[in-house]
């Protein structure tokens, strides 16, 4: 069914309701209209990475774990499971007339925010600090989620419209000031990808402003750009409860039928929270027309047609049995796999299965809550890094674990505390027993996540610094210093000073929130199984000092585009245990003047090291001749491609002519310049990642 269609029927159906009715549609909790046939509907579900909150789902790594395996057809393949449960779900809750909160089709993910600084607790939602990435990711996951049939299969939301990272503790009346060009540059191209090449179904408004005017009722941005300049059809949601701070925080409207008004004349569809309940009061009270509530009621319900839930779909059928099945857990293992990031690796990986004495210690080791991220649904199985070990070391080796510490420790105030150096004594005593230590340490969603969260531990869900909590760097410490080769294995959603373990450790490893099975396969790569391919979607800082201010909304010295500084580990980098490298390249470019249409830049990638692996060719582009274009190369395209030992091949990467482009102060985007540089290589072209891995990127002049 076309939209058209949708649309067709979903305003006569309206036709035929009463105002009241009409007004009731526009709650996300949708009450049934038995009279015309209509059932409750529940907009509010969730599907970050897997069915979440909905009972028992396959579990794919958090959003920035899967941004980390750089693949585009694998956000297709998760897209697409996800789907196939939330429908194999709601044909059982339908049945039995179950039609509550995460009950539905209309799935609030994906979260494409730019990830612009390592302290927003959010990030690990994100796919990251770069929109070129972001975009390309979620564009794959979304199509996947809606699918390809004669009715969508789910749909799928772009959020936080639009321009929203935090802080979390401000979130409810903080203004996001942000120039045109950085909106332009930074901020809005991968909600575009979503809009006009994955046909996503719906977007969210975040709760803060931007410039000024509330997110949810933003008049530049959500007809001005959105349904104007990129041509939006689908309906627009707020966040939970953002429309009552319009009156209540932002200060921007008197009352809650004030904030009605605003929200409905700028095209907020649908009310996450309680405010749309005073839609009738509004309109008795001559502050609105019976028109606005109808113009949304009808997007909203053309959605639902679209969705076909209205008669029998092709989907129907799809059978309960589907939800965490093998083929299921299959994709979820490949994106674990995947995603994992080598940051070091001195020779000690991939360890021999047959060590006689490994020691594992850290409050992460044997962790559920560091495997699952936020946003998530339940597994009926977990394997923790501890048990993956375990389960694929021989049988004669001997596991020595420790937990070390907590996670955190609010009352720690020094590295002496009694009360550590007791811990820290059983992870000597491991360490001495031991012929090879991992140490296990990161952080989870209770100390990195949303304001207000109810598992987030300190309720902003910022951090503050970008060191491990106290109580861990004290483990750190006392196993980098005693004697035995050590490897650190950090599981987190975002950057953290790593530097102690990049100086002193063997290997160090990112295993983000690997998803429910996920140990099965941090183990796989300490043991050789599995060659890592995991490249970082964002920047490692050495410290936030290197940072602006958080609340500082400019790109100005933030992400791998701006930076001017020297990162600890760069966006784009990880390690293989193979070794690949880019041999030849060559730049094809496509028409000229104002017929150019972007280039073909071909590759000659070979391996030569002794282990396959999968490693991910990296495209970077840089404007020489304009001077406002963005200071560093950015990248343009990437591939992941799998190469046998001493394999040699030629890969072509396609470049659109957007590439090329840069923006103005007024947030024009165009051709400014002719000249350009390319770089191709398993990296982005900077000096630390020459210095990390002793290969240096490809460049070639081009100019158009």
């Amino acid at each position: 069914m076309n939209r058209e269609e949708a649309r067709k029927l979903a305003t006569e159906l309206v036709s035929k309701m009463t105002v009241e009715e009409k007004a009731s549609q526009l709650r996300y909790d949708s009450p049934a209209i038995d009279r015309l046939g209509v059932p409750a509907y529940n907009w509010w579900n969730e599907a970050l990475h897997g069915v979440a909150r909905a009972g028992t789902a396959t579990m794919f790594p958090q959003a920035i774990g899967m941004a980390a395996a750089f693949d585009r057809k694998l956000m297709k393949e998760v897209g697409d499971v996800i789907a196939e449960e939330g429908r194999a779900k709601y044909n059982e809750q339908s049945k039995r007339g179950d039609r509550d909160i995460y009950k539905g089709l209309t799935f609030w993910s994906p979260n494409v925010n730019i990830f612009r600084d390592p302290r927003w607790g959010r990030g690990h939602e994100t796919y990251g600090e770069d929109p070129f990435l972001t975009g390309s990711l979620a564009i794959p996951f979304i199509k996947g989620l809606q699918g390809d049939g004669e009715y969508m299969k789910a749909a799928a939301c772009a959020k936080h419209f639009a321009v929203h990272s935090g802080p979390e503790g401000e979130r409810h009346f903080f203004d996001a000031k942000a120039s045109k060009k950085d909106l332009e540059e930074t901020y809005l191209p991968a909600f575009e990808a979503c809009v006009k090449d994955a046909k996503v179904e719906a977007v969210m408004g975040a709760y803060n402003r931007t410039n000024g005017e509330p997110c949810c009722a933003n008049e530049p941005l959500m007809n001005g750009v959105l349904r104007g300049k990129w041509g939006f059809e689908g309906h627009y949601v707020s966040d939970c409860w953002a429309i009552r701070d319009f009156h209540e925080n932002h200060k921007v409207t008197n009352s809650e039928e004030e904030s009605v008004k605003l929200a409905l004349e700028v095209g907020c569809d649908v009310n996450c929270g309680c405010t749309y309940q005073k839609v009738m009061s509004a309109y008795e009270k001559g502050m609105i027309d019976e028109e606005l509530i109808t113009r949304s009621c009808i997007r909203l319900f053309t959605t639902r047609f679209l969705l076909g839930l209205f008669t029998k779909t092709e989907y129907d059928n799809i059978p309960y049995t589907v939800v965490e099945c093998a083929d299921h857990l299959k994709v979820a293992r490949k994106a674990a796999a995947e995603s994992v990031v080598l940051l070091k690796n001195d020779g000690i990986l991939p360890l021999d299965k047959n060590i006689k004495t490994i020691g594992v210690v850290g409050p992460n080791a044997d962790s559920r809550y560091a495997l699952r991220g936020n946003y998530y649904g339940t597994a009926s199985q977990y394997v923790t890094v501890l048990e993956g070990i375990r389960e694929l070391v021989s049988e004669d080796t001997r596991i020595l674990y420790s937990e070390g510490c907590h996670l955190w420790k609010e009352n720690v105030q020094n590295l002496s505390d009694k009360n550590m150096q007791d811990r820290q004594a059983e992870v000597q005593t491991v360490a001495d027993y031991s012929d090879v230590l991992i140490v296990v340490v990161g952080l989870d969603e209770r100390l990195e996540g949303e304001e207000g969260d109810e598992s987030n531990q300190f309720a902003s869900g910022d951090k503050l610094s970008l060191d491990l909590p106290l109580p861990q760097r004290q483990l750190l410490n006392t196993a980098l210093n005693s004697g035995k080769p050590t490897i650190v294995i950090n599981m987190s959603g975002s950057a953290l000073d790593l530097s102690a373990a990049q100086d002193k450790a063997k290997a160090v490893i990112q295993a983000w929130y690997p998803g429910a099975l996920g140990g099965r396969d941090v183990a796989g790569i300490l043991f050789g199984d599995i060659s890592p391919s995991g490249k970082l979607p964002v920047t490692f800082y050495k410290d936030t000092d290197d940072l602006p201010d958080f609340k500082d909304y400019s790109m100005k010295n933030r992400t791998y585009r701006y930076f001017r500084g020297t990162p600890l580990y760069p966006f784009g980098y990880g390690l293989t245990y193979g070794d690949c490298r880019a041999k030849e390249l060559s730049v094809e470019l496509k028409g000229s003047g104002d017929s150019f249409d972007g280039a073909t830049v071909t590759v000659t990638v070979a391996n030569e090291g002794k282990v396959a692996t999968d490693d991910i060719l990296q495209i970077y582009v840089q404007d020489t001749g304009y001077e406002l274009a963005i200071p560093n190369p950015c990248l343009a395209g990437f591939e992941r491609v799998n190469l046998a030992p001493g394999q040699e091949k030629k890969v072509a990467v396609e470049l659109p002519r957007r590439a090329f482009t840069s923006v103005d102060e007024e947030g024009e985007r165009k051709l400014f310049s002719g000249n350009f540089k390319v770089f191709a290589g398993f990296g982005q072209p900077d000096k630390r990642t020459e210095e990390l891995t002793g290969v240096k990127v490809l460049s070639e002049d081009v100019s158009l």
